[in-house]
């Protein structure tokens, strides 16, 4: 072979190594290549705890996997999306991820309302317990519509925020009260208050508006929305210490390469940890913060308002028992004698 024909060859060789798509940079992302876009809104503001989350998602995401898959993260309803049409937006395609309170999720599967179930979790201890627990069941719920868990977010307690201080359970009587699930508005409404279920981005033009005057959230939500520039008192009831979930449609995590596949794991699994180890001071914070811009706190709250509550709490309990047969009835007893 004469010298020049070598060369052509070697050419050739290299310019096929170069098409070739069977290549390992291109089977798992060549650096240069556009990186795998994953839409993933929540309607929640970044600084709440799911916001936070999200973000941190975000960002271990791209560490773990290279910059091979970009998780674009959406705050505040900016998507159109409130929690509980987030499964049904994963399963229709038009996001490929998101961040949901399982409250509104009720709706599509009963098992999604147990943390918001009235003076059940209460506590960082009881709400981790609760939530490993029914972690499999979920994931059973989610693989109907085609999706996996990725990571759970807990939320402060919920308190009530309101325009007027709650002496007592008298002062619930009319209460124009925004909850956020069917559960709490049964509670609420067997209380005596006049309870409307609305997701929190579409409750705060009604709050602006004088059409609602109390709402049930946390301190995290609240201060996430600066609730105190309309409802300057919070009850601490602790009513619950519900979860929001994130979520990712399975078919979009199976065409991931394997080893991305191993990175959101690893990311899911860092924000997760990450979740529950800010929850533990997040409360102080959110009360320190509240303080400083005027909220005045019962806590504790009046007896008389937790009694109230917590009667009428019974039987959504005994409700969702029903609603989920053996496998509620499964995840309560093995909550209580942990």
């Amino acid at each position: 072979m004469t010298r020049r024909a070598l060369l052509q060859a070697c050419l050739g060789g290299v310019g096929l190594v170069a098409l070739s798509p069977f290549t390992p940079l291109a089977a798992e992302g060549a650096a240069g290549s556009a990186p795998i876009v994953w839409r993933m809104p929540t309607e929640y503001p970044a600084s709440t705890m799911p916001g936070e989350g999200l973000a941190a998602f975000a960002r271990l995401a791209a560490e773990h996997s290279g910059g091979t898959l970009a998780v674009q993260p959406s705050y505040d309803a900016a998507a159109g999306l409130r929690s509980g049409a987030m499964i049904g937006a994963v399963e229709a395609g038009t996001v490929d991820a998101a961040d949901a309170f399982t409250g509104p999720l009720a709706a599509v599967d009963p098992i999604f309302g147990l943390s918001s179930l009235p003076f059940l979790a209460t506590s960082v201890e009881e709400a981790r317990a609760l939530a490993a627990i029914a972690r499999p069941a979920y994931a059973r719920a989610l693989a109907v519509h085609g999706q996996r868990l990725l990571y759970v977010t807990p939320w402060a307690p919920s308190g009530i925020w309101s325009r007027h201080a709650l002496a007592g359970a008298a002062d619930l009587q009319g209460l124009r009260i925004r909850t956020y699930d069917a559960t709490s508005t049964a509670i609420l409404a067997a209380a005596g208050a006049r309870a409307v279920n609305l997701s929190q981005a579409d409750a705060i033009p009604q709050v602006k508006a004088g059409a609602v005057d109390a709402m049930l959230s946390s301190g995290d939500g609240g201060v996430g929305r600066r609730l105190w520039e309309q409802l300057p008192h919070f009850t601490a009831v602790q009513y619950a210490m519900p979860i929001s979930i994130a979520v990712v449609s399975g078919a979009a995590y199976d065409a991931l390469p394997e080893r991305v596949r191993r990175a959101v794991d690893a990311a899911a699994a860092e924000t997760e940890a990450r979740q529950w180890a800010a929850i533990r001071t997040r409360l102080d914070e959110n009360f320190s913060r509240m303080r400083q811009n005027g909220v005045v706190i019962a806590d504790p709250p009046a007896p008389t308002i937790t009694e109230t509550l917590a009667r009428a709490g019974e039987a959504a309990v005994a409700s969702w028992v029903a609603e989920t047969g053996p496998e509620g009835e499964r995840i309560l007893a093995a909550y209580r004698r942990r």
